[in-house]
């Protein structure tokens, strides 16, 4: 048979369980024996008795029918004789006052009466104890019900929820990151420190006690973090800042505290706290609500107190991620505490070819398909963005039948994230054709202007909720800058629509207002922030907003500017505009048979790919004549340029 010590768990479990058990009884039983004692003081004293008034008993003790009396300080019992042969037939009680001459009256009618002494102590102590051990089961009670639901009760408010993860759980090393070699570069001396901490005390330098992840959305720094996990075999704790800061004031601090406790009893460890703002952000932000987050800057303060007070020698790493740095606590960036901060940037079109490699090994791919041709069509796309047309290429293949995933399925997938799903509604004629116009528009002035951003496709399919047609447009390389010609390239061809409109169709229509919307900003930026005006020379008049990850800033307002000032921005920014019109009306003068033989190819098919469109470009296109600007112009490659109507 069996015994305890062949199932040592069962066994551990008994002597758990027992104790716990065994003091739930005791309170039963102790909540039972208070209750016959109360029951059965009250049945003796008053559950036959009759309550009398005092004036009655006295009344019937000079009438001689009281038969025997019990006197006490609370109150008075005894029986009433009644009848011939005065046989005892009911017991009575009354609340007796200050009497004195109780005694002797009783003594003259021959009463028997005597004296209870009754047990204050236990009356005391238990008139005291049963209603505490009442409402200490009913507080019970409604802690259970509160806590339901909470590992650990109550008492786990102020513990931690960080996850530990071990290395037979981090499975991911710097393998499984692409497109981020300068971040993987610069976090390998972590990896190298966690793995021989002693050959960087030889002389006498330290490791960063943290070091601060900072990039745009999707960009891959908790995939990163557990990365270095993952290579160094150190134990992982893992907790989002939203988790520290509860409707409880003091939880938050308390939970920091228990954290570093955590991670000091497991260290070498690395300790990652993803979305950090939400703990970290800065104290002068909440100056205009005094009192109203007490919470999160006691959670802030224990955060810096902690900092300052573990050494990093002892192998613990303190790892944070955000995308908003711009609004974080100074103290928590300064040297000592964040003394490292690594930029993990969207990634260029070679790592973007690294990213698809990576998420293609899951699915079933072409084999002719070029991975560079993909990655060229996503500018702007983060790491969580490309996995996500991978998946989404793979659902298209699907729903077509297909054996493998084909470069044609990425470019739908593409188009359907970036421009929306394919709408089935129907244009009357006038409106297709005014769209198929429209749309060439667009193209023609991107193919006349030479820049090294291609068009791609060129659709008068519906998508998303309001645009009729698109034109997709993809960069041959990345940039980062851009000068005067390639920002009034960039405003050209997006009035390109519109010019068509005006001299072709002969009227214009409500479909140009996102590309005049666009255009009105470039030109304002190109005003106030990027001092391209002579009239207003070099001085900056647009607030713009801290965009600390931002490839271009974005307007917030103008500065107080004079009226005078305001009525010149107003004037530079139309005739930039008008130059702008100028050129793009001055291409498509140049490229009429190019227009209307594309638009009447784009009305029949609805749709014209890159080979389509250059074909018909060099059937129908003169030599360029002068424009008012200079040719040697490029645009942009930090996004994919979809011009929407």
């Amino acid at each position: 048979m069996p015994t305890n010590e062949s199932n040592p768990t069962s066994k551990v479990n008994s002597k758990i369980d027992r104790p716990t058990n065994f003091r739930w009884n005791i309170g039963y039983i102790l909540l039972a024996a208070a209750t016959f004692y109360l029951v059965n003081d009250y049945v003796q004293h008053r559950g036959h008795a009759k309550t009398i008034p005092y004036s009655e008993f006295l009344y019937d003790l000079e009438a001689g029918r009281v038969g025997s009396v019990m006197l006490s300080d609370a109150v008075l019992t005894g029986e009433l004789k009644s009848g011939k042969d005065g046989e005892a037939l009911s017991a009575f009680v009354t609340i007796p006052f200050d009497d004195p001459t109780l005694v002797q009256k009783l003594h003259e009618k021959g009463v028997t009466f005597r004296r209870q002494i009754s047990n204050s102590f236990f009356t005391t102590i238990l008139s005291w104890v049963a209603p505490l051990f009442f409402f200490y089961l009913l507080w019970t009670l409604i802690l259970r019900r509160a806590s339901r639901g909470l590992e650990g009760g109550l008492l786990s408010l102020t513990k931690s929820k960080a996850k530990v993860f071990m290395e037979k759980d981090v499975k991911t090393t710097f393998g499984d990151v692409a497109g981020v070699d300068e971040a993987k570069e610069e976090l390998r001396e972590v990896v190298n420190f966690l793995k021989e901490p002693q050959r960087y005390a030889l002389l006498g330098g330290r490791i960063p006690k943290g070091v601060l992840l900072v990039g745009p959305p999707g960009t891959g720094k908790t995939l990163l973090a557990r990365a270095i996990a993952g290579e160094a075999d150190v134990p992982f704790f893992s907790i989002n800042g939203s988790e520290f800061v509860e409707m409880f004031v003091g939880l938050g601090a308390a939970r920091v505290r228990d954290l570093f406790e955590q991670t000091k009893k497991n260290a070498p460890c690395i300790l990652f706290i993803d979305e950090i703002d939400a703990l970290g952000k800065s104290r002068a932000l909440g100056l205009g609500s005094l009192g109203a987050n007490d919470e999160k800057e006691q959670t802030l303060n224990q955060l810096l107190a902690e900092m300052d007070g573990f050494n990093p020698q002892e192998g613990v790493i303190l790892l944070a991620a955000t995308n908003r740095p711009e609004i974080l606590d100074p103290a928590l960036l300064r040297a000592g505490r964040f003394d490292r901060q690594v930029l993990i940037g969207l990634p260029d079109q070679a790592g973007r070819a690294q990213i698809l490699a990576v998420h293609l090994k899951k699915i079933k791919v072409d084999e002719k398909l070029d991975v560079a041709k993909v990655a060229a069509l996503t500018p702007g796309f983060s790491g969580a963005d490309l996995a996500n047309v991978v998946n989404e290429a793979a659902l298209v293949a699907t729903r077509r039948g297909a054996e493998c995933v084909a470069e044609a399925d990425f470019t739908q997938a593409i188009e359907r994230i970036v421009a929306g799903l394919e709408q089935k509604r129907l244009m009357i004629p006038s409106e297709k054709k005014r769209v198929a116009y429209h749309e060439i528009g667009h193209a023609a002035v991107a193919l006349a202007l030479g820049t090294t951003e291609k068009v791609h496709k060129v659709s008068i399919i519906p998508r998303g909720i309001g645009s009729l047609g698109y034109t997709l447009r993809r960069p041959t390389e990345d940039r980062y800058l851009l000068d005067e010609g390639e920002l009034m390239a960039k405003i050209a061809v997006l009035l390109g629509g519109r010019v068509v409109e005006k001299m072709i169709l002969g009227m214009v229509s409500t479909g140009a207002a996102d590309d005049l919307a666009k255009a009105t900003d470039l030109a304002m930026l190109m005003v106030t922030s990027y001092g391209m005006s002579e009239r207003l020379g070099l001085a900056v008049y647009e607030v713009a907003r801290p965009k600390y990850l931002a490839s271009f800033p974005t307007a917030e307002g103008t500065r107080g500017t004079s009226e005078a000032t305001s009525r010149t921005i107003d004037a530079e920014v139309r005739r930039i505009l008008d130059a702008a019109y100028t050129m793009a009306m001055q291409v498509i003068k140049d490229h009429l048979q190019f227009v209307h033989a594309a638009a009447e190819r784009l009305f029949a098919v609805e749709t014209l790919d890159e080979s389509a469109l250059l074909n018909l470009w060099s059937a129908g296109s003169p030599a360029l004549t002068s424009l008012p600007v200079p040719l040697s112009l490029v645009t942009t490659g930090v996004s994919t340029d979809i011009t929407a109507h």
